[in-house]
């Protein structure tokens, strides 16, 4: 009698616990909606529908946001639509739910060097060379676009942003 109080709130304690943990999901395991709604702006994507590429991958996120390919594919849009530093804010989520990812790793090299940021993207190319230990198809893909260099606008915009040396002005005209 003395001991029926402890026994009864370890034991709601236990059943509180073990029922918890039968109603989670493994974390290898994406949601098979999400996996469809990949599927889908995949689709889209290779259609040339950004748009509808960027919908469904965006949904596909909301109702698992551990859909590793999606955001891989989500920045593959951003880099379509010429935004680099969306794409390379995609690669990056990829890369922290799998590190050790060599696609999305060669994906963010990418568009580093759209972007304009090459010495970026080398360092990307040497972690994937790393980690194939041989020969792959994306440390090939990503010493092509290092090699290619950025687009002509990037490099202009870059140029266009250096300021004259002091004591050198530039001219103004004026009219009166």
């Amino acid at each position: 009698m003395r001991f029926s109080p402890v026994a009864m709130a370890l034991s709601l304690s236990l059943l509180a616990v073990s029922s918890g943990v039968n109603g989670q999901k493994a974390d290898d395991q994406i949601n098979p909606r999400s996996l469809a709604l990949l599927a889908e702006g995949q689709t889209a994507l290779k259609t040339g529908n950004l748009q509808g590429a960027n919908d469904a991958l965006e949904t596909a996120l909301a109702i698992d946001p551990r859909n590793r390919a999606a955001f891989i594919a989500l920045g593959r849009v951003a880099q379509a639509q010429q935004l680099p530093g969306k794409a390379i804010r995609m690669y990056f989520e990829a890369l922290a739910l799998e590190p050790n990812d060599v696609g999305a790793l060669s994906a963010q090299g990418e568009a580093m060097v759209q972007k304009g940021a090459v010495e970026r993207a080398r360092a990307n190319l040497a972690r994937v060379k790393a980690l194939c230990k041989a020969e792959c198809a994306p440390a090939v893909e990503l010493a092509a676009a290092i090699a290619k260099g950025p687009p002509p606008a990037v490099v202009a915009a870059k140029a266009s942003d250096k300021v004259p040396p002091k004591g050198e002005e530039t001219s103004v005209v004026s009219e009166k």
